[in-house]
């Protein structure tokens, strides 16, 4: 799949793309117990587009800026207006 095609809501997405950038991780307090998490976004891009990829806990230290991602069984959702690719607990990350 390109990230041309990625659209909000699409789940079950398998993607390849190359990290161009990393924001630094903060904490964000949950929602459901009193537990905080880490977080931090990356912009992944192949030769179709760019998007947002969002890395929580020790993701966050697996990718660095030029690695090549390949994310499978992710799901899409929009934010503030902007579409992210996320991982989630039934996807896989793998950093080449």
């Amino acid at each position: 799949m390109k990230i041309r095609a990625l659209r909000n809501g699409m789940k079950n997405v398998s993607i390849e793309a190359k990290v161009l950038e990393k924001s630094e991780a903060h904490e964000v307090l949950s929602r459901f117990k009193d537990e905080t998490y880490k977080v931090a976004t990356a912009i992944i891009s192949d030769e179709t587009g760019k998007i947002k990829m969002t890395l929580w806990n020790e993701q966050i230290n697996q990718v660095n800026i030029n690695d090549t991602v390949k994310v499978e069984n992710g799901y899409i959702t929009s934010f503030r207006g902007e579409i992210q690719l996320n991982v989630g607990r039934r996807g896989k990350l793998t950093v080449e």
